[in-house]
């Protein structure tokens, strides 16, 4: 699966590779969206041919000492490989977790405020407090142990999602909508940014989570839309509608969550 360039940006690029799972949004959504949001092609490699997680195993998933064109070992995916970015300008730069290749890309796809001072750290803290709640809702399902299948620790998960739902969710939208108001006095936001007066990583990576939470627990969720109804709703509407995210969202490309970090069991969402 690969993503066509839009004439959105002028800049030239390298062919980025995504490495991630495939079949699943998961983690590498986060990276997805922010290409798709630049209008800047990259190939999901496990998605884009038939062999492609072979690869995405030999560089992610390897015990070796490195894990492609001389970078040191990646824990696992998502990684992102670089062609011609490596140490000697030839070889590939391979990357690795979520926020660092947001932070990588950021400014290489225009997604952080064009000075180079607080605006930039301000958007890599909001997002890595969205990619904590992201951690937080996978917990949900998997509370004990990773390995173990949901229905081998689902008394545990039933008490962790409680939790999760009646004091942590609504921690985190509580951050986020504060956040968006005083983006909109402060930075020009006008209620549809979270940091400056356009579109950045922090945007997307706080919207997947929020719609990945909407997917995982809908009652919980429509809930919560009458005490953060900035975010909730101006916000989250506003950024599917951006160019490049509107036309991604509804195409193939798009994959369906099912099995990955946000999963929908009835049990898990408001009674």
């Amino acid at each position: 699966m690969s993503s066509q360039p839009s004439t959105k940006k002028q800049r030239t690029h390298p062919q980025y590779e995504l490495l991630y799972h495939p079949g699943i949004p998961g983690r590498g959504e986060f990276i997805r969206l922010a290409f798709e949001a630049a209008g800047v092609a990259y190939t999901d490699t496990a998605n884009a041919a038939k062999d492609g997680y072979s690869t995405v195993q030999e560089i992610c998933m390897n015990k070796g000492t490195e894990s492609a064109d001389g970078n040191p070992p990646v824990f696992s995916p998502p990684a992102l490989r670089v062609p011609g970015a490596g140490k000697d300008g030839k070889s590939a730069l391979v990357i690795a977790q979520t926020p660092n290749i947001l932070f990588y890309l950021g400014e290489r796809l225009g997604l952080v405020p064009e000075d180079e001072g607080a605006g930039r750290y301000h958007v890599q803290q909001v997002a890595l407090t969205a990619l904590d709640l992201n951690n937080e809702v996978h917990d949900t399902h998997h509370p004990i142990a990773v390995m173990k299948y949901y229905e081998d620790q689902k008394e545990e998960a039933l008490k962790k999602a409680q939790d999760v739902r009646e004091t942590r969710i609504p921690k985190f939208l509580s951050y986020f909508e504060r956040t968006l108001k005083y983006n909109e006095e402060a930075g020009g936001g006008q209620g549809k940014y979270l940091v400056g007066d356009k579109l950045t990583y922090a945007d997307t990576t706080v919207w997947q989570v929020l719609d990945g939470c909407m997917f995982a627990f809908p009652k919980e969720m429509a809930a919560r839309k009458e005490e953060f109804p900035d975010l909730l709703g101006a916000f989250y509407e506003n950024v599917k509608k951006e160019s490049g995210l509107k036309e991604y969202l509804s195409s193939k490309r798009r994959l369906p969550y099912s099995m990955g970090v946000f999963r929908h069991y009835p049990e898990l969402d408001r009674q």
